[in-house]
């Protein structure tokens, strides 16, 4: 037998109802919100990922799947969206024809970490981007979108944590405060920040060794060392989630995974997680758009994983129980044509409708229909057949009803059901 790549999942039919959940809700919740979907390719050219998210982040350096196809072109399997979304967008001229462009996608990406519970290397995302508004309502419309989303599906217990990471004076007059900070430990950090010490301060931040963690708890924190600018943005920010009743907490820690960020970052946080509390982030970047090739705008969005979102969902939540409208029963050889055809005229009408080909009993066939909480079942034996009649069974009162073959549409569609 051929097992499951290391790290991968699959997603069987009892948990894709609250998966197609929260696809449906997400949707439904950005185009609420003026988002239109859009669809790009898992694989990209390395190079895209590498300009992108940063050459010295943990994504680029041990996460991606990055192969040399036939041509000797580098290529990788997704990270993360945001990407190949801007790759498209600069590509096709879209803030050409909207220069307030808000587009979604929703996806599997690939990131070659530890596997652990509801991280994956294989995993799934909502994404959504605004581009070409750099205003601090921009970035409370962004939060807000993702909070609208997780309050929809009904996820208790969140929390949006912000900070802001500066404009790149900013991150400059920091990253020396850092070093300066770090240089007597240097030798005490890991091996990957040591390197980054030198090349940027700020990833350490972000390293998940223990010790290295240990030495920047004390380290400075980068709202002192905020402009005016960035300052006042980041304060109207909080402001105006306060205006919408959002909740949420400065994070003066946070600085997020991402090289492209600038000015205003955000989690979500789902605080029943534990350890894998956050379901989702995001931030502003806006240089990134130029640094592909495009216009001078600035844009903002935000990544919601499925895996942890549905981690925070009861399984035995009622919305993703099964259920059809109709079970057909057909008994006996005789009988299994007629019910074909009244469960494919059924279907056509817009009803759910079940069968079962195999030769069982009428017993079987309704803890079948139990099962599959069926509001009625259709019952076809031989003596109906020869009466051209049916009986139509509900699975709730229990009460029967004898119907002739010929009206059994007319009598699902005059409301029976």
């Amino acid at each position: 037998m051929i097992r499951l790549i290391k790290g991968f999942h699959d997603i069987l039919p009892d948990e894709t109802p609250k998966w197609a959940f929260i696809i449906r809700t997400a949707q439904a919740v950005l185009e609420r919100f003026g988002f239109r979907e859009m669809i790009t390719p898992i694989m990209e050219k390395t190079e895209l990922f590498v300009r992108g998210i940063g050459e010295v982040t943990d994504i680029v350096e041990k996460e991606m799947y990055t192969f040399e196809d036939r041509g000797g072109d580098s290529l990788s399997l997704r990270p993360e969206a945001t990407a190949g979304m801007l790759r498209a967008v600069v590509e096709h001229s879209l803030l050409k024809k909207d220069p307030v462009l808000k587009v979604y996608t929703i996806g599997p990406m690939f990131r070659r970490e530890r596997p652990s519970k509801g991280r994956f290397r294989q995993f799934y995302q909502i994404n959504a981007e605004i581009l070409g508004d750099d205003t601090p309502f921009t970035d409370a419309e962004a939060i807000s979108a993702a909070y609208a989303i997780m309050a929809d599906i009904g996820a208790s217990g969140l929390i949006i944590e912000v900070n802001s990471v500066g404009c790149r004076e900013c991150r400059s007059a920091f990253r020396e405060k850092l070093r300066s900070f770090l240089s007597p430990h240097l030798e005490e950090l890991c091996p990957d920040c040591a390197r980054r010490y030198h090349v940027n301060p700020m990833r350490i931040l972000d390293c998940k060794v223990q010790r290295c963690t240990e030495i920047v708890k004390d380290a400075p924190l980068i709202v002192d060392s905020l402009d005016d600018s960035c300052r006042l943005h980041f304060l109207k920010v909080q402001d105006i989630l306060k205006e919408l009743a959002i909740p949420h907490r400065v994070e003066p820690r946070m600085v997020r995974g991402l090289d492209y960020y600038t000015r205003t970052a955000f989690e979500i946080v789902h605080e029943e997680l534990g350890r894998t509390k956050a379901v989702g982030g995001g931030g502003r970047y806006d240089t990134l758009v130029k640094e592909l090739g495009g216009p001078d705008a600035s844009g903002i969005g935000f990544a919601i994983g499925l895996e942890r979102l549905a981690m925070g969902i009861s399984d035995e939540d009622p919305r993703f129980s099964r259920s059809v409208d109709l079970y057909v029963a057909a008994l006996g050889d005789n009988t299994r044509e007629l019910g074909a055809r009244i469960t494919n005229e059924l279907r056509n009408k817009g009803y759910t409708v079940e069968m079962r080909y195999s030769g069982m009993s009428l017993k079987s066939q309704m803890k079948v229909a139990d099962k599959l909480n069926a509001k009625k079942v259709i019952m076809i034996g031989d003596d109906e057949l020869t009466r051209q009649e049916v009986t139509v069974r509900d699975m709730n009162t229990k009460e029967q009803a004898t119907v002739p073959i010929n009206a059994i549409t007319s009598y699902v569609q005059g409301g029976k059901l």
